[in-house]
């Protein structure tokens, strides 16, 4: 198989697969209302579950670049895959099952990421490497969408478990559809390779002593932050505070999720092409605090033109930061270890999902209002845009330094 041949085969499984993680990990978020009657829980604890949700990934995240090293960047994407299947499952079974369902879903979503990393920084073009990462990171959003989509019509018809059943048995069919690229993608492993505690935090002395790479790595902080609440927080707000019906509201998380795959691939090209990745984030950092002040004020008298274009600008910035960021991480770690360097970015990166949600049902509960989560949240990412704005005047690091 040709250079570009697995160049391109890498993109499409690894897009694959993160599009199928994406769907699992948003499922429960989009059909809170439906599982917090049957459970008879308060759906604003849906925080909760996403925040566990990655506890499990962060440290899946900074732990898996041994695993990936020794097994292969597919296969250890394709045993994620099914432990996020389990975890749904777990979603789908007795209400008990609630409290570890998160977990099993964040460790399998933790190293999709570091595995595409570790894959795509050796098959991908240096010319185009901001474009290839924003490609597969638009796996994130097209899942999300997928979610919004389809899993409240699949719960109208057959009910909310059916919908979590087939999205389950969709990931293992993925899995398997994976396997024929394997020989040719998964290539200098290291067989003898021992994971260890030094191993482990390795990649996170290597992440502190580079200026870029923690410039690059707090910022993820805050986006990742603000992403995981939109995703998380607004089928439910537009269903109980601004009136939608739920069909309604998963279609503006659908638009909002489809504008991150424009913005994401459109994001991707800019970057390689005519502005800076760091001032590209700092821009979009304050157009997607910006437009979560206004999510934080719709109510039922907005037109609902207006509210579906926000939501498509909100998602096309704070679902669309991820690849620039991906990628500039993976041009800044040393050669060859782009997959453990991008786990331990991932491991702070995923604790603001970990706080974000959490504190975002807290403000809910206190308020009462999903709305002040969305203020909060947009003059935090806000804040942290033009912060990344000014830093990028001062000083603009040189490509691949």
């Amino acid at each position: 198989m040709s250079k570009r041949s697995n160049a391109l085969v890498a993109l499409g499984v690894t897009l694959a697969i993160q599009a199928f993680t994406s769907l699992a990990a948003t499922a429960a978020s989009v059909l809170a209302s439906e599982i917090g009657r049957d459970a008879g829980l308060n759906p604003a604890l849906i925080g909760v579950f996403v925040g566990t949700l990655y506890v499990g990934a962060m440290f899946a995240s900074l732990a898996s670049g041994g695993f990936i090293e020794r097994y292969g960047a597919i296969r250890i994407s394709q045993t994620c895959t099914v432990v996020c299947a389990i975890g749904l499952a777990l979603v789908a079974g007795p209400t008990w099952a609630l409290i570890i369902a998160p977990l099993v879903i964040g460790v399998g979503y933790g190293p999709i990421t570091p595995a595409s990393s570790h894959l795509l920084s050796r098959t991908a073009s240096p010319r185009t490497m901001a474009l290839t990462f924003s490609i597969k990171q638009t796996g994130v959003p097209l899942g999300a969408a997928l979610a919004g989509a389809m899993l409240p019509v699949i719960t109208l018809h057959y009910g909310w478990r059916a919908a979590i059943g087939a999205t389950a048995f969709a990931g293992v069919l993925i899995a398997i559809a994976a396997q024929p690229s394997r020989a040719a993608l998964d290539v200098g492993m290291i067989r003898e390779h021992r994971v260890s505690l030094e191993r482990l935090f390795s990649p996170l002395r290597v992440v502190a002593r580079s200026s870029a790479l923690v410039e690059l790595t707090g910022i993820g902080f805050v986006y990742a932050a603000t992403q995981v609440s939109l995703l998380s927080f607004l089928v439910v707000y537009m269903n109980h505070e601004v009136g939608q019906t739920l069909v309604s509201a998963g279609l503006a998380l659908a638009v909002a999720t489809l504008g991150g795959v424009v913005g994401r691939v459109s994001w991707g090209v800019i970057a390689d092409r005519w502005i800076a990745p760091r001032r590209m984030l700092g821009v979009l950092g304050v157009v997607a605090g910006t437009c979560a002040i206004l999510v934080a004020s719709f109510d039922a008298a907005w037109p609902t033109p207006v509210r579906m274009l926000i939501c498509a600008l909100f998602g096309m910035t704070a679902i669309g930061w991820n690849g620039v960021q991906l990628s500039e991480v993976a041009r800044q770690s040393p050669r060859g270890q782009a997959g453990a360097v991008t786990g331990a970015s991932g491991f702070i990166t995923f604790s603001g999902v970990v706080v974000g949600p959490p504190l975002f049902s807290l403000l809910a509960s206190l308020t009462g209002s999903y709305a002040a989560g969305f203020a909060a949240i947009g003059a935090i990412c806000l804040g942290s845009g033009i912060w990344l704005l000014r830093r990028s005047r001062v000083r603009t690091p040189a490509r691949g330094s």
